[in-house]
């Protein structure tokens, strides 16, 4: 046979293989799009493409795992936002509990372009750059809101529902923290230490960004060991990055193991070890705070310290996520794939994650240990959030001295006598009563100044629980006695 009858025979093998390993990998994406096209062509509606895709995509994933999900491409960009830790805006949260009714602020963040422009809690969105948005979703009012940095947004909002106000705000890039302190000092800066107890430093984590662990180093080199014991308190903390965890917890231990990972077939992909040198002294005593909303990334870090033997755990059980998830581009980095890709197991080699038919006595999250099981009613856990509320967001404090303030005014006017006309003295000044157009002006204002959080410790009987713990490892060691606030 003629050596180039060879090569046409060995080519046409090679193609041949080539097509049918092709077919298999491509048959089921060609039955949906083939669905796709039914539909788009002959459903008894017209029906958007994105919205069959994102259909399509969704019933891929549901069969998966709760933490398996397709992003959009309209949602993308936010979840990469809050991956980031920032993104170009005007810097407000904003809420839409009625959507009848126009898109609200919630509070302009401190030190942002809104509240520098006049924004107040409550405030309604109705006109953005000439167009009416009183009808609008919250995702339609802030996809408008957003924009490059150095732009202007024209707003009119509605305030205490009569009285429309025109501002004009430029766009710049909002850093959204996730390492916060236990209450703001009067220059509005986070203070890193309990209002009731200064000799015990508090951080809390909001979440495991991109800027986390650079945030959490910043803070523990300016206290620089000068505290007597450490509390972290990790409630509400969904998760995050894996490798944010792994970095906040070589801060704390010197040696042992952080966490592993395991593929699929329980194969161990990886085990991490905590690296030489800490940030935090060792022989600082720490307390962990946890609940039943710490998950992912947060349960790395409590589990770490447990077991490693470096800090108590406090509170109630966590959530019991797991997974790792890998964000996997789609639609060349239009939308994303968020794909569970292995499950991660504490320094002890127990299992952290929750199955689907996990009872409570079964093995998963992270459970306080013996003697610091401190759970929350519904009441306490209302005034705790209201605390963090209002120690994040002066302007909420801000907003409710101002309308109790005007309240008891409009009170002591029903059940008061009206003074005669005679009574009053046309020299006299009246008193100066700040309306809130003057909160949040350009300059801080004294109501901000004013009106800071009390102590945390007698509304917070999980933190309260750690601080004992504290005190009592410092006293059992023979150290100086407990400092007051």
């Amino acid at each position: 046979m003629p050596p180039r009858n060879l090569n046409v025979i060995l080519l046409a093998v090679f193609l041949s293989v080539l097509c049918y390993i092709t077919h298999r990998r491509t048959k089921t994406a060609l039955l949906v799009g083939s669905a796709l096209d039914l539909i788009r062509h002959n459903y008894v509606d017209p029906v958007d493409d994105e919205t069959l895709l994102t259909a399509a995509m969704n019933g891929l994933t549901e069969s998966l795992d709760e933490n398996s999900t397709y992003i959009p491409g309209s949602a993308y960009g936010s979840f990469q936002d809050s991956i980031n830790q920032e993104f170009a805006g005007i810097g407000i949260f904003v809420e839409q509990p009625d959507l009848d009714e126009p898109v609200r602020v919630i509070t302009p963040l401190v030190g942002s372009p809104a509240l520098k422009a006049g924004l107040l809690p409550g405030d309604k969105i109705i006109n953005v750059d000439g167009e009416d948005v009183r009808k609008l979703t919250l995702a339609e009012v802030s996809e408008r809101l957003r924009g490059p940095v150095d732009t202007t947004v024209r707003l009119r909002v509605l305030r205490d529902d009569d009285k429309e106000v025109s501002m004009t705000v430029r766009r710049q890039t909002i850093e959204l923290e996730s390492v916060i302190g236990d209450h703001r000092d009067e220059e509005h800066a986070w203070v890193y230490r309990l209002k009731d107890d200064p000799s015990i430093a508090y951080m809390r984590l909001t979440s495991f960004g991109e800027k986390t662990v650079q945030e959490l180093r910043d803070v523990l080199e300016k206290l620089d060991n000068d505290f007597r014991g450490l509390v972290l308190d990790l409630r509400g903390n969904s998760g995050g990055l894996l490798y944010a965890a792994v970095d906040v917890s070589n801060m704390f231990i010197e040696s042992g193991k952080i966490v592993s990972t395991r593929i699929r077939g329980d194969v161990v992909e990886e085990q991490i070890e905590a690296e030489p040198g800490t940030l935090v002294d060792p022989s600082k005593p720490v307390a962990v705070l946890i609940d039943g909303n710490s998950a992912s990334a947060s349960e790395i870090v409590a589990a770490c310290l447990q077991d490693n033997g470096r800090a108590v755990v406090v509170g109630t059980r966590s959530y019991g996520k797991g997974t790792v998830q890998n964000i996997l581009p789609l639609q060349y980095g239009r939308s994303a794939l968020r794909l569970t890709v292995a499950r991660y197991y504490r320094p002890n080699d127990k299992n952290i994650h929750r199955m689907p038919d996990a009872t409570e006595e079964d093995e998963w999250g992270v459970t306080p240990d013996e003697g610091y099981v401190v759970p929350l009613d519904e009441e306490t856990l209302q005034t705790l959030m209201q605390r963090w509320r209002e120690a994040s967001y002066p302007m909420l404090t801000a907003r409710r001295e101002t309308s109790d303030k005007a309240d008891d005014e409009s009170q002591a006017k029903m059940t008061e006598p009206e003074p005669e006309p005679e009574s009053v003295s046309e020299s006299e000044p009246e008193s100066e009563v700040k309306t809130d157009g003057d909160i949040g002006g350009q300059t801080e204002t004294r109501e901000l100044q004013e009106n800071l959080p009390a102590g945390g410790l007698p509304v917070d009987p999980q933190l309260q629980r750690a601080v004992d713990y504290l005190n009592e490892r410092l006293s059992s060691r023979g150290k100086e006695p407990r400092l007051a606030a």
